[in-house]
């Protein structure tokens, strides 16, 4: 069920109704059959698979919890470990290392395993899953009793495909204290929800047709003009595509009386990279530093050291996305222009100074975004570089890219902007019921416009 068709918002609407016309002690079970069947119905066969590693992490946690220090309390969270990054490994990666392997021996791999399926939302999951049994060690986080509890903490389903990863403490805090939505909540819902399916439908999906043609046949349309347009057109689509469906996911998550953090914070608008991963996938790039960059040392040991670290996280950040040559330059890449900041500029890479300059900077970091795209959408290395090429060495070339895409893009930046202003979106919920059901009603019949037009197209980070 994708996100953006009839079905799941006729899921969620028996969700909601189920749930809030069900005793209070029986919610969470209906939210755990509901994720369970929505999972379920991307491919059943891997509902086992999610019942397994939350067992075993759940247990996992007890053990934690009971054995106050030692070997054996390492021993735990290091099973744990491995079992989630041994499942996710041979599901994710088993297919690339195999494949590169038989090129680099000459000796055939086996046709049956090369057949594997890659389950939906696992580099999500098994992140999240990991973060608590990380934090029940650390301390940071009590272990969780009831296993129905924990089982919701895995595959709630507004979150489970797709993120944005929600820390232990702040799901459990929602579930345990679980309070009625208030109107408030009820309206940013349903505003987040609309505003998800609009950037998704009305903008990903339009820019989407561009980036598509062009990365399906690079060399039909020759020429820096058209590299670039296809480019630009891509970094649209996969930023209103992903935002548009983390705001859903936050939207549904209010609905149910859950608050979960911002995932994006216009990062477009970054005036450095190291200010754009503070805006990008939030969620993601805080778990990095968190789990995997501070552990290294982070910035504690010197400067090579630190430079060493940010390679390393953003190396593993790409391989996270995906197994292919193409994911771990990307990450290199992010990784180098992270070091780069950070001997060119210090501590202060990430500071927000707004003067004359700052459209400059703006401007440089999305061009410097644009070409890690080229890497993180084209099918193979070859590809990439010779996109790069076209983009710094081509002919001029013509302009994929029709009038109606700028204003779009136009549009795209003028919500950007509203955004920033918090006190807008605030003033627009907040507004007399008439004016917003008349808004939102707008709104959806546009999105049925497009609806007719087009398929549903799946979002990009399903494939992760």
């Amino acid at each position: 069920m994708l996100f953006n068709t009839t079905q799941f918002f006729v899921f969620l609407a028996v969700v909601l109704a189920l749930f809030y016309l069900s005793p209070r002690g029986l919610r969470k079970y209906i939210l755990l059959a509901a994720s369970y069947y929505f999972y379920g119905s991307w491919n059943a066969k891997f509902i086992a698979l999610l019942l397994t590693l939350t067992a075993i992490d759940y247990v996992a946690g007890l053990w934690l919890e009971r054995v106050p220090s030692g070997a054996r309390r390492k021993a735990v969270l290091i099973f744990s470990l491995a079992a989630n990054l041994g499942f996710l490994g041979f599901f994710k990666y088993y297919n690339f290392l195999a494949g590169n392997l038989a090129l680099a021996t000459g000796r055939p791999v086996n046709s049956f395993l090369l057949q594997i399926v890659l389950p939906l939302g696992i580099s999500f999951h098994t992140f999240q899953s990991m973060s608590y049994v990380i934090d029940v060690y650390r301390g940071k986080q009590p272990a969780v009793r009831n296993p129905v509890d924990y089982a919701l903490f895995i595959c709630f389903f507004p979150q489970l495909v797709a993120g944005p990863i929600v820390r232990a403490r702040d799901f459990f805090r929602d579930l345990w204290g679980w309070k009625q939505p208030s109107a408030d909540d009820v309206a940013r819902g349903v505003f987040l929800v609309a505003l998800g399916l609009t950037k998704k439908m009305a903008f990903a999906d339009q820019f989407a047709q561009v980036a598509n043609a062009y990365f399906a046949d690079v060399a039909a349309s020759p020429g820096a003009l058209a590299a670039w347009s296809g480019v630009f057109a891509f970094a649209l689509q996969i930023y209103f595509d992903f935002s548009g469906y983390t705001d859903m996911a936050i939207g549904m998550a209010k609905l149910l009386g859950f608050h979960f953090p911002i995932n994006f914070r216009r990062p477009y608008l970054a005036a450095s990279i190291t200010d754009f991963w503070r805006r990008w996938h939030i969620s993601l790039s805080t778990w990095l530093r968190d789990y995997l960059y501070i552990p290294l040392g982070g910035s504690r040991e010197g400067r090579l050291k630190t430079y060493c670290n940010l390679m390393l996280t953003m190396l593993l950040g790409g391989l996270w996305h995906g197994a292919s040559w193409n994911f771990l330059v990307w990450g290199g890449y992010q990784g180098a222009l992270l070091a780069i900041e950070r001997l060119v500029r210090g501590e202060h890479a990430a500071e927000e100074v707004w003067n004359w300059s700052y459209p400059l900077r703006a401007i440089l970091t999305f061009a410097l975004a644009c070409v890690g795209w080229v890497f993180f959408r084209a099918a193979d290395l070859k590809q990439g570089v010779y996109i790069l090429g076209q983009m710094f060495h081509g002919n001029a070339g013509k302009l994929l890219l029709e009038p109606w895409h700028f204003e779009l893009a136009v549009l795209a930046l003028i919500l950007a902007i509203g955004e920033e202003k918090r006190e807008w979106f605030e003033r627009a919920i907040r507004a007399p019921a008439p004016i917003y059901a008349c808004a939102l009603a707008a709104m959806l019949f546009c999105l049925e416009i497009f609806a007719v037009m087009d398929a549903a197209i799946p979002f990009i980070y399903f494939q992760f």
